[in-house]
């Protein structure tokens, strides 16, 4: 594995996936399958990945730069939840159901992001249960950790008085 203080731009994909809590713990020759289903991409600042109700048929790991993940909230405009940053992943709820996109992705920092799409992933998951346990479990764990995080937010907004 590359050397985890080198720079975004030599450490190759494979390094940056298995920095994600998804794909932690994975085997190299795991990690070599699914990033054979990986596609680079560059974004600039500013553009929007996908909208609150767009369909969900991919997820992202964030090699560099930042992505903002936001609500519009009606007569306040937009709410930011999150931002992330190198060695995150966002839209990995497209990954468990067919439902909607529950939030927008802007790019907030021009940034390159390895986007996995949906259909290679079930197959891949479906085809290698050793891989598909792995990466289900961890995020499950990812999935809960987030939850507590907004349960968190949520009973500090209530304290607060913040939330009505």
């Amino acid at each position: 594995m590359a050397d985890a203080n080198a720079s975004p731009q030599s450490r190759p994909p494979g390094a940056w996936l298995a920095r994600v809590q998804m794909f932690a713990g994975l085997s190299p020759r795991a990690l070599d399958q699914l990033l054979a289903l990986v596609t680079e991409v560059r974004h600039p600042a500013g553009e929007v990945l996908f909208r609150t109700g767009d369909p969900g048929d991919r997820m992202y790991v964030i090699v560099e730069g930042r992505i903002r993940i936001s609500r519009e909230v009606p007569g306040m405009g937009e709410e930011a939840l999150v931002v992330l940053g190198p060695g995150d992943c966002f839209g990995e709820l497209a990954i468990l159901d067919d439902a909607p996109r529950s939030a927008d992705a802007h790019v907030h920092e021009t940034c390159k992001l390895l986007e996995i799409r949906k259909d290679k992933l079930e197959h891949l998951l479906y085809t290698n249960r050793d891989i598909g346990y792995e990466v289900l479990w961890n995020l499950v764990r990812t999935l809960s950790a987030r939850l507590r995080e907004t349960t968190d937010k949520v009973t500090f907004l209530a304290v607060t008085g913040r939330f009505q």
